[in-house]
């Protein structure tokens, strides 16, 4: 399966930033939606364009389907390669989010200026990182756990005086890498308005966190969001998790986008109906808990109470989606069909 790190090659509150005049502002427009499309529910479409030998136009394909952004990067940072980028994206009246390469030392942050340089260029509302991959399947011990936390802080605090000198905004995601609590106090340690974060709908339930509580904790730090629904299901050593077309799944969708809606009406949402296996999301073995401690990085008992609980009472209300034993075409196919169902459900219930 292709990583998000290949995909995406590939491919404080914000309110006062996003409400201000700027050269986004078509995509603010009330007749507009909001919602544009993350590369990540793309992901079968970019493989099989890859088998293919072409290359894969998320601006066009995501204009296809009706949406008004789209998080890629250009194809170079030429100044004539971002001047026609930008007027691609511009013609269709779409927002861009970009994922820059953070610098991890001094000697990257030369690099990282021109690219954000560029990238602030070609138009981009704001930049989104995903820094880490799922703790508990990668860690088998906290020490490694609190290294990689530590270069993740590093390498923000390298960028966040770049951010603040181009006035480019940059949301990290919350990315099964560390919980809401841990994410809020490393935003207040820093201090930065530049530096927020791209909260994704999903993830932390893989943290044994109660969706709408993610919200809460992060909606005051947050620059844009993934947006999508997630289903449950109990398996012998924890839990199954599963994004799942809108409206299908567990989520309080609606609810959510009113909170975030409530701190910052022009906020942005990118789709992020990830077509895959269900992730196992192992509560039950020791490795699980290898990255938690009381202190460093705590996991309550009466949170996993709380998501075990939210897991025994919302069982799917169909069969968890899997593309396991389905031919590249098919799988292709069935994401085509759940973006779409999302789109729709997107149009008709949460004005996106």
């Amino acid at each position: 399966m292709i990583s998000r790190r290949q995909i995406l090659a590939m491919a404080g509150p914000a309110t006062a930033w996003l409400a201000s005049p700027s050269r986004s502002q078509a995509w603010q427009a009330p007749d507009k939606p909001r919602m544009g499309g993350a590369p990540t529910a793309f992901a079968l479409q970019m493989q099989a364009a890859r088998r293919g030998g072409k290359p894969f136009d998320m601006i066009e394909h995501c204009h296809g389907l009706g949406l008004a952004g789209v998080q890629t990067n250009p194809p170079s940072t030429d100044a004539e390669a971002i001047k026609k980028f930008r007027e691609r994206v511009e013609a269709y009246h779409m927002h861009l989010i970009c994922d820059p390469r953070l610098p991890q030392q001094e000697s990257d942050v030369a690099a990282f200026d021109a690219q954000v340089k560029a990238y602030k260029e070609a138009g981009a509302a704001a930049f989104h990182a995903a820094m880490t991959a799922r703790r508990y399947e990668v860690f088998d011990s906290l020490e490694p756990f609190k290294k990689m936390f530590e270069q993740c802080q590093k390498s923000v605090a390298l960028a966040e005086p770049v951010l603040r000198k181009h006035q480019v905004r940059l949301g990290l995601e919350n990315h099964k890498g560390w919980r809401s609590a841990e994410q809020v106090a490393w935003l207040k340690r820093l201090g930065s308005e530049w530096v927020g974060v791209c909260l994704d709908f999903g993830n932390n339930l893989s943290l044994c966190e109660d969706p709408m509580e993610t919200v809460r904790m992060l909606a005051p730090y947050t620059f844009f969001a993934h947006v999508k629904d997630m289903a449950v299901e109990e398996y012998e050593d924890g839990f199954l998790l599963s994004e799942v077309p809108m409206g299908e799944g567990m989520l309080d969708l609606k609810q959510m986008v009113a909170s975030l809606r409530e701190r910052n009406p022009n906020m942005l949402f990118e789709l992020e109906m990830i077509t895959r296996d269900p992730l196992k999301i192992p509560v039950f073995t020791t490795k699980y808990w290898a990255t938690f401690d009381d202190t460093y990085s705590p996991l309550p008992g009466r949170d996993l109470a709380k998501v075990l609980t939210l897991v025994r009472k919302n069982h799917p209300k169909k069969p968890l989606p899997r593309i396991t034993g389905l031919s590249p075409e098919a799988q292709v196919q069935r994401e085509d069909e759940y973006n779409r169902q999302c789109i729709e459900y997107a149009h008709q219930n949460l004005a996106m």
